[in-house]
């Protein structure tokens, strides 16, 4: 395959269908390896998509690097993500973008806990939110929620819940695999009927605590003193759900309605 190079802070090495952007002081080597594997792991799986691939690595050697990749599965966005040493992150990724390829194919269901994504949860002195992020919300059901979550590999996701109205959040969690946090409401959606168990249709447990109602500067204080992973809360100010969750680097990203 054919890549080209750009010496700027993100660079792109771009096939026809494939194309590797990195951020810092990512090998070559790297993004070869991307490439190739990828495009290998595709062609095995008769996807003939674009794919799009991040990696970034830290300027310190010893903290992880990120990759996350990107397609469309029959016309149904999936990605991973997955944090590794340099030299090794690019591999992960690829490993864990043909498991879950495979995976959402014969509809099986996400294992959990996922020891390969260990839960950001710990507790640290108060992190900034370097990243706000406004999302078109899905309106649907807790079920198609658990879904999109389950193909964009995320550990929460937030929606609008259809049978409230209300911002929602649904999260993988012990024992039932996923579970539901609403604003306000604690009703229990209804089983679904006469479908396979998938991760579409697990059983939902809902969260009984209310959503606290916070500003973004409680939340992020709440989130790091708490030592939480992530943080769904009612904003103070326009009565939205928002997200609030860790990155790898332990700053904190919020994700917001638009």
């Amino acid at each position: 395959m054919n890549s080209s190079y750009l010496s700027e802070q993100w660079t792109t090495a771009a096939d026809l269908d494939l194309a590797v952007t990195t951020r810092g002081a990512v090998p070559p080597a790297d993004v070869t390896r991307a490439v190739r594997a990828i495009g290998r792991v595709l062609r095995r799986h008769h996807l003939d998509v674009p794919a799009r691939v991040r990696v970034t690595a830290p300027d310190d050697t010893d903290q992880p690097t990120v990759v996350q990749a990107n397609i469309r599965m029959h016309e149904t966005p999936t990605r991973v993500q997955v944090t590794g040493p340099r030299g090794f992150a690019v591999t992960f990724a690829v490993e864990r973008l043909d498991r879950q390829i495979t995976r959402l194919a014969s509809n099986q269901s996400r294992s959990w806990p996922d020891p390969a994504r260990p839960p950001l949860a710990r507790v640290t002195e108060r992190r900034p939110i370097v990243r706000r992020k406004e999302c078109g919300l899905l309106t649907g059901t807790p079920n198609e929620a658990a879904a999109v979550m389950d193909a964009m590999d995320y550990d929460a996701y937030l929606f609008t819940d259809a049978e409230t109205g209300e911002d929602a959040i649904v999260f993988w969690t012990d024992p039932t695999g996923v579970a539901l946090s609403r604003q306000r409401a604690t009703i229990i959606p209804a089983p679904p009927v006469d479908q396979p168990l998938t991760t579409h249709s697990l059983p939902v447990a809902v969260r009984p605590d209310p959503t606290p109602t916070l500003t973004e500067d409680e939340a992020a204080t709440w989130l790091c003193r708490s030592g939480l992973a992530f943080l769904f809360f009612t904003d103070e100010e326009t009565g939205r759900g928002k997200l609030l969750y860790r990155r790898y680097d332990g700053d904190l990203t919020a994700v917001v309605p638009a």
